[in-house]
């Protein structure tokens, strides 16, 4: 993200996240060549420790370098970069005292020490932490919902799992285009109500009409893949430097405990059959009104510290203010 023109990083985001639909695609057809699960896992475990090795040849933030206090690696994955885009000239005649001179701010940020209480330390920060939260956890949480009903759609469960994977292209393609010339937050959101409302159509649509039952949660699932294509991109966009990769590992793990509870809430239906999908419907719908609240990010640029982020705030509600007319009443008196 940080490397990413401010652009192009909704481009690049969604091309990141049809790697993760190829992914799903592919996996039915792998699942019904290889039916033993044992097998099955082993396999689409593999290319993991394939791109562990791989992650140590990736470049380092040079922002998040600077800020620990090691410029000297910041620059060097600078003029790498500079290479790799054919601008070698101008990485050569970058120094230390130029990378000073450019991120002062990071240099200033460096000399304190950031932890997880930043991300409820400050008023803005702490709504933006616990508003991201609900919406990773909902949005993962039905997610996983609609996934693990697939059997109970009467269809070959392969071909399911193909067209989950297939709806991400549209829905995706929908998404970027929205959060590139409408926004971050009216995608979120839109992405999210709309997803809970698919979800909680579904319970009044017979078990008979299976067509129209696919359908819905077809479409529910296209609207969280689009979900789950904003967050990642407005995560790291809504945090500053100096505690973005804490409030992803925040967030991340609020997904994985959407996740968890997940096929939990689904037991309830040998009680209530109609009860974890109302649950699953109610949570994305609640999430997206909760998205309303994030600030939006749509053509800005990071920002470095939490006081950048704040002030930010500061700024727009004093233009707010300055942009209000007072509408009093004229008093005019007339001759007498």
């Amino acid at each position: 993200l940080e490397w990413m023109p401010t652009r192009a990083r909704a481009l690049s985001g969604t091309f990141m996240g049809y790697c993760y639909s190829i992914g799903q695609f592919l996996l039915a057809g792998i699942a019904y060549g290889i039916p033993d699960w044992r097998w099955l896992q082993l396999t689409v475990s593999l290319p993991f420790f394939c791109f562990f090795l791989y992650s140590w040849w990736l470049t380092e933030s040079a922002r998040w370098l600077v800020m620990v206090g090691k410029p000297n690696r910041a620059l060097k994955g600078l003029q790498k970069v500079a290479r790799l885009n054919g601008k070698k000239e101008e990485g050569d005649k970058l120094d230390i005292e130029a990378l000073r001179s450019y991120m002062q701010k990071e240099m200033t940020a460096s000399k304190s020490h950031h932890t997880v209480v930043d991300l409820v330390r400050t008023p803005l920060v702490r709504r933006i932490t616990f508003c991201l939260c609900f919406v990773w956890f909902s949005t993962s949480f039905a997610y996983y919902g609609l996934a693990m009903d697939l059997q109970n759609f009467d269809f070959n469960i392969y071909v399911i799992q193909m067209v989950f994977g297939a709806v991400d292209i549209p829905s995706k393609l929908i998404s970027v285009l929205t959060i590139t010339f409408v926004g971050r937050r009216f995608t979120q959101a839109f992405a999210l109500i709309l997803a809970g409302l698919a979800i909680l159509a579904n319970i009044l649509v017979p078990r008979d009409l299976r067509m129209l039952r696919t359908a819905l949660a077809v479409f529910g699932k296209g609207c969280l893949a689009a979900s789950f294509n904003c967050v990642f991109l407005y995560t790291g966009e809504l945090y500053p430097t100096v505690i973005r990769q804490t409030g992803m590992g925040l967030a991340n793990t609020m997904s994985r405990l959407g996740s968890i509870m997940a096929p939990l809430v689904k037991m309830v239906g040998e009680l209530f059959p109609s009860l974890p999908f109302i649950i699953y419907g109610a949570a994305p719908v609640l999430s997206g009104l909760v998205a309303i609240f994030l600030p939006e990010t749509r053509d800005k640029a990071l920002p470095e510290t939490v006081e950048e982020v704040e002030g930010r705030a500061q700024t727009q509600k004093d233009e707010a203010h300055h942009l209000q007319v007072p509408l009093q009443p004229t008093s005019t008196t007339g001759p007498r």
